[in-house]
């Protein structure tokens, strides 16, 4: 039998965990967090989102489909650690590259499996997010608890400048052929263009703005509001992104700035700098969102939604209901796990927001519609200004 390297992961509550370790080796401290989607470890591990975090996977076999090039959310794993159950080593499907463990090393990403997830699930679920620590050089329960301990918060951590690009970008990438919701589009000179504020933004939000026809540019979480209307935008879109979105003070005065003056359209983290830049609060989840079955009930009867939708969600904080009070915004969707706010709209501006991911990936497809609302919003706001030209 192959021996192996154990591995100790350490919560700040005192309680520790042995596994085995299937990824980089050393050292790291992080928020711990739980993961409850069946499928899509590739894209969770990838997602900007989780920069910082421990990731634990309830689904408690992951790996069997290896990792390839084409389904990642961004160009490197962002995870501080991936915890598992099992974790497969020999992937079978015809699209894999590598396995999962050799990925993770490949990247200085640490793993653990053999781990009791469920009892781990359960711990976060009922004291909340905490902080941890894992090695798999010094197996000292008690050092990795005070390392756990001592470990800053996310609060006082500013992520942003660590996951956004480092300068205005074109996003190049092909279209996805037959979308579900709207046919693949092609940008032209005359299409709608899209600044997308990135916080960290996932691929595959890029992608369908691009499905939907959008020219996109991305630009860094802290570009000013004059360096995005230089851009001469059709839209603005405020991306997901990792930390505490009161910390995100550039990003916010900038949508203040841009309000009134440009539509506007949040997702995740964005959702939340709206809310902030509208004058609302956010406030700390106990454990968080992290899942693709969360059903969220739209309660606008828009065109192409649901009664109920079940999205994927990605996100430690929401936006206080309480706070909203004679701002003008009203509540478009509702989470029905906790009855957490998870869509704006202001009542006079071109301005939404939802706190799920409508782009999916993964997760359900059900939500879709919300991106290509968006873009067509602008394309009618073009041709309303071409006809008033006209006129």
């Amino acid at each position: 039998m192959a021996e192996y390297t154990p591995g100790m992961l350490a919560l700040e509550d005192g309680s520790i965990y042995e596994g085995r370790s299937v990824g980089a080796p050393g050292e790291w401290v992080g928020e711990i967090v739980f993961n409850t989607s069946m499928t899509g470890y590739q894209e969770i591990i990838t997602d900007p989102s989780y920069w910082g975090q421990m990731v634990v996977f309830t689904c408690p076999h992951i790996g069997n489909v290896g990792v390839n090039s084409e389904d990642v959310e961004s160009s490197r794993p962002w995870v501080r650690a991936v915890l598992a159950r099992e974790i497969c080593e020999v992937p079978s499907n015809w699209r894999s590259e590598q396995s999962l463990p050799a990925y993770l090393e490949k990247n200085g990403v640490p793993a653990l499996d053999g781990l009791d997830t469920r009892r781990l699930t359960l711990t976060i679920r009922q004291w909340g997010v905490m902080r941890a620590a894992l090695s798999t050089t010094n197996l000292d329960g008690d050092r990795l608890v005070a390392m756990a301990r001592e470990a800053p918060d996310m609060s006082e951590l500013r992520p942003l400048p660590e996951v956004m690009p480092a300068s205005a970008t074109p996003w190049e990438e092909p279209a996805l052929e037959g979308w579900t919701g709207i046919p693949a589009g092609k940008a032209g000179p005359d299409s709608p263009h899209v600044v997308v504020i990135d916080c960290g933004c996932k691929h595959n939000i890029l992608r369908h703005l691009a499905a939907a026809g959008a020219r996109v540019t991305r630009v860094p979480a802290e570009a000013t509001p004059e360096q995005v209307m230089a851009l001469a935008p059709d839209g603005v879109l405020v991306s997901n992104g990792p930390g505490d979105p009161a910390t995100a003070t550039d990003t916010i005065a900038t949508v203040r700035a841009l309000m009134g003056k440009v539509p506007m359209y949040g997702i995740c983290l964005g959702h939340q700098i709206i809310a902030l830049a509208a004058g609302a609060q956010t406030y700390k989840l106990p454990f968080g969102h992290h899942g693709a079955n969360h059903p969220v009930q739209d309660v606008t009867g828009g065109v192409g939604s649901t009664p109920i939708e079940i999205t994927a969600q990605n996100h430690n904080y929401a936006v206080d209901p309480s706070s909203l009070e004679g701002l003008p915004f009203r509540i478009t969707h509702w989470n029905r796990y906790d009855d957490t706010i998870e869509g704006l709209v202001h009542t006079s501006l071109p301005i939404s927001c939802v706190q799920h991911h409508p782009e999916a990936s993964p997760g359900p497809h059900d939500s879709l519609h919300l991106i290509a609302a968006f873009c067509h919003s602008l394309v009618s706001d073009q041709q309303e200004g071409t006809h008033a030209q006209e006129n």
